[in-house]
């Protein structure tokens, strides 16, 4: 219950995710697909189209697929062009064997792996890709370290930072490369990434955290209030515009 509580929290803050969260790495994104059969490729779990954007500019034939209807409101407004549906992981609109690789961005740890991987499978050619993307923040890095403790769990998880994104999205292709060895042994590779931000800016894309979603106004506002004043305190992070050093995660997989 609580997990579809935190993933169906996104609708309402739609805009403001579409403003603030960044893209991929278009490096993580070429190495998701460089095994992959052809340019058919399906955005799953699509969001506002952060991914489909990256998808696009390396010119793959993208097609996406939302279950949110603000959220795919906001894609459909940002890439017209893309064919954006309405749909979920585990009840994909899409003929077998129609796609060459599935990419989800920030999205596959929300999927029920044991529905979505048999639609997942169903879609895909011989030898077509699955991968899942993360934007992790790079906790080697001192001040981003104590931002997270600063921030607590709600705002930065364990999917959110390079020391802990590998061991928590593991085991999330369990349930599909278990599916009668249709898909061969997973990848996990980190590729540099960074995003311009200031400290208003960084809160705000903080704020569009699912645990920050789902808190009571008060909680959220005094959350907030707490990373806002340690990011006016930090030399790295006080004076104007920033980067916000990341990775792009990838967790891949081939179907046989």
């Amino acid at each position: 219950m609580e997990d579809r509580r935190l993933r169906s929290s996104f609708g309402a803050a739609a805009t403001a995710y579409a403003e603030h969260r960044p893209d991929y790495a278009p490096a993580a994104v070429r190495w998701a697909l460089e095994s992959a059969p052809g340019p058919r490729v399906l955005d799953l779990g699509a969001g506002t189209g952060k991914l489909s954007a990256t998808l696009v500019e390396l010119g793959a034939d993208v097609v996406a697929v939302e279950p949110d209807p603000a959220m795919l409101t906001e894609l459909r407004r940002a890439l017209p062009a893309v064919r954006a549906l309405p749909g979920s992981a585990e009840s994909i609109p899409l003929p077998d064997a129609s796609l060459d690789a599935v990419l989800a961005g920030n999205a596959l740890h929300w999927f029920d792996m044991t529905v979505a991987g048999e639609e997942i499978a169903r879609i895909l050619a011989p030898g077509g890709i699955l991968a899942g993307l993360w934007n992790v923040m790079d906790d080697r890095i001192d001040w981003v370290s104590a931002l997270e403790r600063v921030s607590g769990s709600a705002a930065i998880g364990p999917r959110d930072t390079l020391s802990s994104w590998r061991a928590a999205t593991a085991d999330l292709l369990v349930a599909s490369t278990g599916l009668d060895g249709r898909f061969g042994a997973s990848e996990q590779v980190e590729f540099p990434h960074g995003q311009r931000r200031t400290a208003d800016s960084l809160v705000a894309t903080l704020a569009t955290r699912a645990g920050m979603l789902v808190m009571a106004e008060e909680e959220r506002d005094a959350a907030l209030g707490r990373i806002r004043a340690f990011l006016r305190t930090r030399p790295e992070t006080a004076q104007g515009e920033f980067t916000l050093p990341m990775l792009t995660g990838v967790l891949r997989v081939q179907r046989r």
